[in-house]
């Protein structure tokens, strides 16, 4: 992407989001957003980039866990829960849609219990809707409950359907 024109018409294959899982370089993302690759670089907030390596997955879930090596201090965002959702509760997706990083969408919780059949035909259940916008190198972001806590995964967008998110408790077993 050009940095001044802001184009997002060729964007990396592979290129998605992530987050930081814990102090120890535990990046957590969508397994979609890895598969096939040979290496993965991972660019942190402040720009840097970082060399990973997948260290655990869930292709079901649509989950990966990769490490990156030493370096600064990480800061993990703190977990919240997903087992209390309710539809309509406020909601923030951080991600890197269509390349454009750092982009934060706000929404609610508009369905729980929701599945999704991926283009291999396999179905992930028990995914949980949201209204906020989640496109295109959203996947692998967080979703954040309004006191900033981690309670779910965005994954898998599909241009007919809306955005979806893994439950936190599918990462906590992965990572």
């Amino acid at each position: 992407m050009d940095f001044w024109s802001r184009n997002i018409l060729s964007i990396q294959r592979g290129t998605g989001s992530g987050f930081i899982w814990d102090d120890k370089g535990h990046v957590v993302t969508n397994y979609h957003v890895i598969a096939g690759a040979s290496e993965a670089m991972i660019r942190l907030s402040d720009g840097k980039e970082y060399k990973a390596a997948l260290v655990g997955a869930s292709p079901m879930h649509d989950l990966a866990v990769l490490k990156i090596g030493d370096g600064p201090k990480r800061h993990p965002l703190p977990l919240g829960t997903s087992h209390d959702l309710r539809v309509g509760q406020k909601t923030f997706a951080i991600g890197n849609p269509f390349g454009l990083d750092w982009t934060l969408t706000t929404g609610i919780v508009s369905a729980l219990d929701r599945s999704l059949t991926e283009e291999s035909g396999s179905v992930i259940e028990h995914l949980i809707q949201t209204d906020a916008a989640v496109n295109l190198g959203n996947s692998g972001g967080p979703l954040l409950d309004s006191a900033g806590r981690l309670i779910e995964l965005s994954t898998a967008h599909q241009e007919h359907l809306p955005g979806s998110v893994l439950p936190c408790r599918w990462i906590q077993s992965t990572a």
